[in-house]
């Protein structure tokens, strides 16, 4: 049995896990990983790879920026979370906000230390991506488009980390970031729809609350129709292996999806399309090991 100290720290533990989003944090390392196997690195011998002390470094340094970035998201969003995510919000609060701004100044400052191991060049990255997400969380979120467009591509970062350091300028890899950034960016626009009650609350001006749930719905529509462009140069175009089953998936669920979307008119039915959308990206990210299969099949045997 825990004792009463036990089971506060516990809860701190995961108030602190909650605010930093460390299931996210964890499908980041592993997309970093795959991708630099498969896709950027595909050319070198996977052992090699993975063993490569600069590339943890890169990778811990995007995690502890991504993790400082939920922080201070969390720290400027407490009170539009309060009434989008109650429960959450309830969870997070066990940390206090000075704890919370501690963390995130390690954190970043930590980043910067790792990418010092690699070059001066990651150090210069990461230090305009720290800055970046803040000048984001605190002026750009309540941008209507702007806002959308800028986390879209905050959250493909980490990814253009890797990329610099492989120095891979393939073409299959501004195909397969485009329609990342697509369906990242759908996901935006779906959860400004979720989360309308408290944007409007607290005057965040996104394009739902602005433009309205109609134009909200419209854009998304043309974002899902500009995905079939990488889509289709993906499965025809490129030699993916067996990865095609994924994206043949995807289109399917984006068809789903925008069904769902033009029938939504609740919170819940919002909640439901933005899972639908994490869905899409999770399992996108352990497709990448369907590039490969042989070289999966010989680390397994």
């Amino acid at each position: 049995m825990f004792t009463r100290k036990q089971k506060h720290i516990l809860l701190k533990f995961f108030s602190l896990f909650s605010v930093v989003r460390g299931y996210n944090i964890l499908i980041i390392v592993i997309a970093q990983y795959l991708t630099s196997v498969y896709i950027f690195a595909h050319d070198k011998p996977a052992k090699k790879v993975l063993l490569d002390f600069n590339l943890l470094m890169l990778v811990l340094a995007s995690a502890s920026v991504v993790a400082a970035g939920y922080i201070i998201n969390n720290f400027y969003d407490s009170e539009k979370d309060l009434i989008n995510r109650p429960n959450k919000s309830m969870l997070d609060k066990l940390v206090s906000q000075n704890t919370k701004l501690s963390f995130y100044f390690v954190l970043n400052f930590s980043a910067i230390v790792m990418a010092s191991y690699v070059s001066f060049n990651p150090v210069l990255f990461f230090s305009a991506y720290i800055f970046a997400i803040w000048f984001y969380s605190h002026k750009l979120k309540k941008r209507p488009v702007v806002g959308n467009i800028v986390s879209a591509l905050l959250t493909i970062a980490p990814f253009f980390a890797i990329f610099i350091y492989y120095k891979n300028f393939d073409t299959v890899i501004f195909v397969h970031a485009s329609f990342l950034f697509l369906v990242i960016a759908i996901r935006e626009l779906t959860k400004d729809l979720e989360n309308m009650k408290g944007d409007l609350a607290l005057n965040y001006r996104t394009v739902s609350v602005v433009y309205g749930e109609q134009t909200s719905k419209k854009m998304i529509t043309i974002l899902i129709g500009l995905t079939l462009i990488p889509l289709y140069l993906l499965i025809n175009r490129f030699q993916i292996g067996h990865m095609n089953y994924y994206f043949y998936g995807a289109v399917t669920l984006l068809i789903i999806f925008l069904f769902l979307l033009w029938n939504s008119t609740t919170k819940t039915h919002y909640v439901i399309l933005h899972n639908i959308l994490k869905v899409i990206i999770v399992a996108g990210v352990f497709s990448i090991l369907l590039i490969d299969v042989d070289l999966v099949l010989k680390r397994i045997l």
